[in-house]
């Protein structure tokens, strides 16, 4: 069970690459199996490597198992996020956030955005050779999540100071929790605080002037809605700003790392991206029906989705005692599903750490992948996170050859992070054909 207090949490959490399972869980699982106890984020704790277990507690969500993620979470991310509520408040909540998601879905002024956007930043690279392309993919995912939550442009000076609070926000969010001055931790819960403001400010400005339904984004849907108090859509602005963020950029970020040590894949890629793009017109946007032609492009996704493992594990507790198969989980124990594990067990997956898209042929969902979680806390906005990613894809396989320069790669803070941010080598794909 490890130290008095801090029993094996720092072991625990000791960064390693998110596509390996990391020496914590190597050593645990050859010496325990893959359910074990151990004393983590203060708790006695059950660690489940196990599939069929992970179903169980993902499924049975309310029932047997409950959301419990430690303090220090909550104050940063705040008491009524999506993440840390539980019963009738979570239920509530999300229902707002798969508003979101139908509403995105059905403007085709969405899909044009995400086709504006990747454009402007392929335009943008023209006259560079290297790009730091993780905080590119946050520049990308983050417009177009404050163009449709907010109808805030990328030029508009609000735009630069959320996207700056949110960044101190993120690298505070995978600090160690001490809220002393000067620790990222504290400068990430003033962050929040700022984040709060500025869309407070923007939903009173609304209503001073009486705007009402003019813009027609998501946050004139909430203002309409009598449900909610104030305090209540600032925090759903929040979660949504954070979810569509930072989860779809670090996707973006894993999937052009795989793509570019994986030539045959790439090679695949572009074929089926210049098929799409000769049935179009010049200058043409993407359509649905574009996208819905995307099927390599859909493996390429969910490979990097497997292999890269954006969620490590998710933070659950038992309410009462649990019987599964061989196991009992007292109540009231901490019980952590590990997704990282399960996504690389070789007896669910051939050849489990390699990054191979052909997997995925001639099946739509894995049922031995959960990287969007699962049960009533599946992530609302999975889809559009991979339609943001493929229409990405989309311009830069057909306007770019990239490469990495120097040694990086996907490490688990928990959270996932580049850190040297991903740094690309680009040469714009005519400059070769003008050469030649």
């Amino acid at each position: 069970m490890g130290w008095p207090l801090l029993g094996e949490t720092l072991a625990f959490l000791k960064p390693h690459k998110s596509n390996t399972l990391g020496s914590f869980l190597q050593e645990h699982c050859s010496r325990y199996g893959r359910v074990f106890k151990s004393h983590l984020f203060g708790s006695p704790t059950i660690v489940s490597c196990d599939h069929e277990l992970n179903m169980f507690i993902l499924q049975n969500e309310e029932k047997l198992f409950q959301s419990s993620y430690p303090k220090p979470i909550h104050e940063i991310l705040g008491e009524q996020c999506l993440l840390v509520v539980v019963g009738d408040i979570h239920k509530k909540l999300r229902s707002f956030a798969l508003s979101f998601t139908n509403i995105c879905k059905s403007k085709l002024e969405y899909l044009d955005g995400i086709d504006e956007q990747a454009t402007s930043m392929m335009e943008s690279w023209k006259e560079r050779n290297e790009v730091m392309f993780c905080k590119e993919a946050n520049k990308f995912t983050f417009n177009l999540m404050v163009k449709q939550i907010l109808s805030l442009e990328p030029e508009d000076p609000l735009t630069s100071k959320i996207l700056e609070d949110f960044l101190t926000f993120m690298k505070g969010l995978v600090s160690l929790p001490l809220h002393v001055p000067g620790t990222s931790y504290a400068k990430a819960v003033k962050a929040r605080g700022r984040i709060s403001s500025t869309v407070r400010a923007i939903m009173e400005e609304r209503r001073k002037w009486d705007v009402g339904l003019a813009k027609g984004d998501f946050l004139d849907v909430l203002l309409s809605s009598r449900d909610l108090t104030d305090k209540g859509k600032v925090n759903i602005v929040l979660d949504l700003l954070l979810a569509g963020y930072e989860t779809t950029s670090t996707l973006l970020a894993l999937t052009v790392y795989f793509l570019a040590h994986s030539k045959e894949a790439l090679k695949q890629l572009k074929e089926e991206h210049h098929g799409i793009r000769k049935e179009k017109q010049k200058g043409e946007a993407l359509s649905w029906e574009d996208y819905k032609k995307m099927k390599f492009t859909q493996n390429v996704i969910n490979e990097a989705l497997r292999c890269g493992n954006i969620v490590k594990f998710v933070h659950r507790k038992a309410l009462k005692d649990v019987n599964f198969k061989e196991y009992f989980i007292p109540s009231g124990w901490k019980v952590l599903p590990v997704f990282t594990a399960v996504h690389l067990n070789p007896s669910l997956h051939e050849d489990a750490l390699e990054f191979n898209p052909w997997r995925w042929t001639g099946q739509g969902t894995d049922k031995n992948v959960l990287p969007f979680g699962g049960g009533v806390r599946l992530c609302p906005g999975a889809e559009l996170g991979k339609l943001e990613v493929a229409l990405f894809l989309h311009h830069l396989v057909l306007n770019y050859r990239w490469k990495t320069k120097g040694e990086d790669h996907p490490i688990a803070y928990p959270y996932v992070e580049f850190k040297r941010g991903l740094l690309l080598e680009i040469e714009p794909t005519e400059r070769r054909l003008e050469e030649l």
